[in-house]
């Protein structure tokens, strides 16, 4: 396996600088954001879908520092009913189509999450009770996201770009097992998963047991962790809407790899990936607020270098 580093985990850094900490580091490749979610603090997405010069340079300077991309990723929503759903889904075809100027064969993004008919946000349905509820959910996968979706996996053929992995994440259609292969059988296998356990852990799912039931499934991994308040989560449930920087009032937070689960636990996972059949990157993504980013990228590859031997 390799290491990977979702570069939006360092935004301070200038484009220089970070290849340079990359390579210090030992990691061997980058996930650069283009969009969306992602302020894209180390890629101009305009500027390189409309210079070959610049995409030249862009490559070159990434290959003198024996790195490699591993996926672009222009995580948001598409299918949002707003303005916003419109600037997402130009950003996300124009990911995918830089992705294959690049000759990049991954982009990680997320599945999208509409209204219900007539809303102005989105509504993630997550209960079969009350009737509506069924029917709002069935009107999203029957009228928004299987249509969307369709022409986003021709989309990606045309470019060459061979795997849209989704992020199985909150507020979004696909979020777990079950919803992924939902979309997959209906618009066909460039559709997979990029799984990041972190996630799955504050859902309430076991990332053990969701490796083997995605086998290869499996497109791309994101190396995330979370740990569970035990003052707070049995109280109150993982459902937690308390602001992310109230870390002590919170049934959950991201954290730096080993601080939600130890080494024990990421080496099974680890394990997991490679009788899965996946024997490829770990792209690590930094969101824990405690601790300066440089210093939880570090201990990061530090313990996926011991996971991974």
């Amino acid at each position: 396996m390799r290491i990977g580093l979702v570069t939006d985990g360092l935004p301070a850094l200038r484009f220089a600088e970070l290849l340079s900490t990359a390579a210090e580091l030992g990691i061997a490749t980058l996930e650069f954001g283009c969009g969306n979610w992602s302020s894209a603090p180390h890629l101009d997405l305009d500027g390189l879908l409309a210079s070959e010069r610049a995409r030249d340079d862009f490559l070159g300077r990434i290959a003198a520092h024996g790195l490699a991309i591993s996926a672009l990723n222009c995580s948001g929503n598409p299918l949002h009913p707003g303005a916003s759903g419109a600037a997402h889904r130009a950003v996300t075809s124009k990911t995918i189509r830089l992705a294959g100027i690049l000759g990049v064969r991954r982009v990680v993004l997320m599945s999208g999450c509409p209204g219900g008919p007539g809303d102005a946000n989105a509504n993630w349905v997550t209960t079969a009770w009350p009737p509506e509820a069924a029917r709002v959910l069935d009107w999203q996968w029957t009228e928004q996201v299987i249509p969307y979706w369709t022409g986003l996996v021709a989309e990606a053929r045309a470019a060459g770009v061979e795997r849209l992995c989704l992020e199985l994440h909150g507020q979004q259609n696909v979020y777990n097992v079950g919803t992924l292969f939902r979309l997959r059988e209906a618009v066909g296998p460039v559709v997979g998963a990029n799984l990041d356990p972190s996630h799955l852990f504050w859902m309430g799912a076991d990332p053990l047991a969701a490796v083997p039931a995605l086998g290869n499934a499996i497109y791309h991994v994101h190396a995330k962790d979370t740990r569970i308040n035990p003052a707070v989560a049995p109280i109150n449930s993982l459902i937690d809407v308390t602001p992310a920087d109230r870390i002590e009032q919170r049934a959950w937070s991201y954290v730096t790899l080993g601080d939600g689960h130890d080494m024990a636990w990421w080496k099974a996972f680890c394990t997991a990936l490679l009788w899965a059949g996946y024997d490829d990157v770990l792209s690590i993504e930094h969101e824990d607020l405690a601790l300066p980013p440089i210093e939880g990228v570090r201990r990061s590859v530090d313990l996926l270098h011991k996971a991974i031997d």
